[in-house]
């Protein structure tokens, strides 16, 4: 082990896990100026200098507690192996995003793919038949999760930043979201100005149907607002607009929730002017 200048780390290129500044990380400051870090990060020399492989909450909380230097273990390892064992040392932690799981699943089945390691020897009775499932198999064995929970994990990848956040803040249930990983991008956008607009989320049955039709390539806009436009239990009946419906009376600066402020300030200046009508017509 050795003392390593926190200016010669570098985070893991694309590593899945999310360095936030919040209780815990303050929790985390405090504890770290007064015990010190207690377990040494883990890292591996680069050509800029060391790549951090586990610890990067811990590199940040340092620097907030004003450490110049941190205690690490090197490893001379090649970035595969360094994915793996970054996405091992923290699937154990206690709060893990959906987006985290999915990206850090992602990332060791590339690298185990990358590397060609025969994973059909470790699964079991059970095994897979192709080679990337065998593979996911792997990846989900020390949680208990199969591959198809692995995969379905891996999907969640193919959304867009706004319903992936949707997805992690459980506004959006993680088997909708893996529904909705089928419909290409430019759907997902519409999917996000439709919700801004009417503050609402997709049923799971609306996801699956969005989910046939896209495969069946019968998805556009207008199949998708009438999807979102099907009632659902105990929804109230709503009113709603298709971005090109609305984009002509605004600027094109103007996101959804701009377009939905808006609307509504004009809606209650609206109501307003009809409130003071009605009480001069009660006065005359």
């Amino acid at each position: 082990m050795n003392e390593i200048r926190i200016s010669e780390l570098r985070p893991f290129e694309g590593h899945p896990y999310k360095v936030q500044d919040n209780e815990e990380m303050d929790a985390l400051v405090e504890s770290i100026k007064e015990h010190g870090i207690m377990t040494p990060l883990t890292v591996r020399p680069i050509d800029a200098g060391y790549e951090i492989i586990s610890g990067h909450r811990r590199a940040h909380a340092a620097i907030s507690a004003g450490l110049k230097t941190v205690p690490a273990v090197e490893l001379d390892i090649s970035r595969d192996e360094a994915a793996v064992a970054l996405v091992d040392s923290n699937l154990h932690r206690e709060h893990i995003l959906p987006s985290e799981k999915a990206f850090a699943y992602k990332l060791k089945l590339e690298a185990l793919s990358r590397q060609g390691k025969r994973t059909d020897l470790t699964l079991g009775q059970v095994v897979p038949k192709s080679e990337g499932e065998r593979t996911a198999a792997l990846i989900g064995a020390p949680n208990g999760e199969s591959y198809k929970t692995v995969q379905r994990y891996i999907r969640l990848t193919k959304l867009i930043p706004q319903l992936l956040e949707l997805v992690d803040s459980e506004r959006i249930a993680f088997s909708v979201g893996v529904e909705l990983s089928y419909l290409d991008e430019h759907l997902q956008q519409e999917l996000i100005f439709y919700i801004s607009l009417n503050d609402c989320t997709p049923s799971y049955a609306q996801a699956n149907s969005m989910h046939k039709a896209a495969n069946a390539g019968t998805l556009d806009e207008d199949m998708l607002y009438a999807i979102m436009d099907e009632p659902k239990p105990n929804q109230r009946e709503k009113v709603s607009f298709s971005f090109d419906d609305l984009r002509a009376y605004f600027p094109n600066a103007h996101t959804a929730d701009d377009i939905r402020a808006a609307i509504i300030n004009l809606l209650e200046n609206e109501k307003k002017y009809r409130e003071k009508e009605s009480r001069y017509d009660e006065a005359r």
